[in-house]
């Protein structure tokens, strides 16, 4: 039976730039064990196929504030390998990446393919073997690590990194418990809200720029743009809460009250009195007095306020105002469930963080034993911060595993 240096179970960003650090460092004989029939297929679909790969954010201390769990635990790590270390292997890898306006970085060619064709190519130039439609059954530790796959093969490492991505739920979290890890239940995170409500009805593809979100009864509040959809609402602002909410909003079985204020730092109610004062013969519902909100938006509010759009700025009571103003800073939704961000997917929970050594990311628990990306129990927003979560992980991972500090 053939012994490898490491075997990497997960063939996904994590599993494969952990072994190809440790086959460039010099570790050995790697295999990656894929459970699906393609490799690194998240990061096909990542950023609408365009693959975010990292953030413009190089203080490590700024940059984990984008994570709502492991915050502080990244601190360490992304000092080690962080934003700018990932622009650099990339860039020595053949690959250019670009930032954009918030920050969010993409390969020039805007395409996912370039990060899937340069991590592919750097691991077999450096040696690393990769079998897809191989999922891993059992993981037993003795003198080295014995593997069961699916179909009853049987092989040997000297070392493991558990690298499973967004199948945590199952195989990682099994994987990690046969090898006495405790974990911390997975639930959904970057998810947009389900709501049924006239006032949005019709508007999907309209946005607002800048809003200020709050989930009725808790402290979770969130700021960004937002996208009304075909389902009920999303963009950053609406994925922030969801990120920050996940477990809370689970317990809730996706059922509460979200808070909108459409028009935050602006005096709503000044900029009423002086239409009613200077504009009194236009109609209310005829244009939005405020470019922050687009017409059709405009419209849908003051309906739901109760005013008939003919109805002209003198003749609104003060009744009617303050429904208006309720209605543009504090909108009321009612949220019924909850919908996945486009193709992504993705979950907070997994290896309890204090279980694994991070400067290392070997187990305290199994000696022998690595953890990269996603099934560890940090996540992060939108913008690129869970790749470069599983390039940090990875890295320093692959060059533990290799002997090289």
């Amino acid at each position: 039976m053939t012994t490898w240096d490491l075997i990497t179970i997960g063939g996904g960003a994590a599993g494969f730039f952990g072994a190809i650090t440790h086959t460039e460092a010099g570790g050995g004989a790697t295999l990656i064990l894929e459970k699906t029939a393609n490799v690194l297929g998240k990061v096909k679909i990542s950023g609408g196929g365009r693959c975010n790969v990292t953030h413009k954010c190089f203080d490590p201390r700024e940059l984990s504030k984008h994570y709502p769990r492991g915050e502080k635990s990244l601190i360490g790590p992304l000092h080690r390998w962080g934003v700018e270390d990932t622009i650099a292997w990339f860039k020595s890898h053949g690959v250019e990446l670009k930032v954009e306006a918030d920050g969010r970085m993409f390969p020039v060619t805007d395409s996912s393919q370039t990060i899937v064709d340069c991590l592919s190519r750097a691991a077999k130039q450096a040696g690393v073997v990769t079998r897809t439609g191989c999922g891993v059954k059992s993981i037993a530790p003795s003198d080295d690590f014995e593997v069961q796959t699916d179909d009853g093969e049987r092989l040997r490492a000297r070392k493991i990194l558990l690298a499973t991505g967004g199948t945590r739920l199952a195989a990682g979290a099994r994987l990690a418990e046969q090898l006495g890890h405790s974990l911390e239940p997975a639930v959904p995170s970057l998810f947009t809200f389900k709501i049924r409500d006239p006032r949005i009805d019709g508007l999907a593809g309209v946005s607002v720029a800048l809003t200020e979100c709050r989930i009725a009864g808790s402290k979770l509040a969130s700021s960004g743009p937002l996208l009304i959809t075909h389902w009920g609402v999303s963009g950053p602002g609406i994925l922030r809460l969801s990120a920050w909410g996940a477990r809370d909003l689970a317990a809730l079985d996706y059922r509460f009250t979200l808070r909108v204020n459409w028009l935050p730092g602006i005096d709503v109610p000044a900029q009423l009195n002086q239409l009613r004062e200077n504009s009194g013969k236009r109609q209310i519902g005829g244009r939005s007095p405020f470019p922050e909100i687009p017409k059709r938006l405009w419209a849908q509010l003051v309906a739901g306020a109760g005013i008939d759009s003919a109805q002209t700025w003198a003749r609104l009571s003060k009744i009617e105002q303050l429904a208006l103003i309720g209605q543009l800073t504090n909108a009321e939704f009612a949220v019924v469930g909850k919908s996945t961000n486009k193709e992504e997917f993705v979950t907070c929970g997994g290896v309890r963080l204090r279980d694994i050594n991070l400067k290392t990311m070997q187990s305290k628990v199994c000696p022998g034993l690595y953890f990269a990306g996603e099934v560890i129990d940090v996540d992060g927003i939108t913008g690129g911060f869970n790749f470069q979560n599983a390039w940090t992980t990875g890295h320093i991972a692959g060059k533990e595993m290799a002997g090289v500090q």
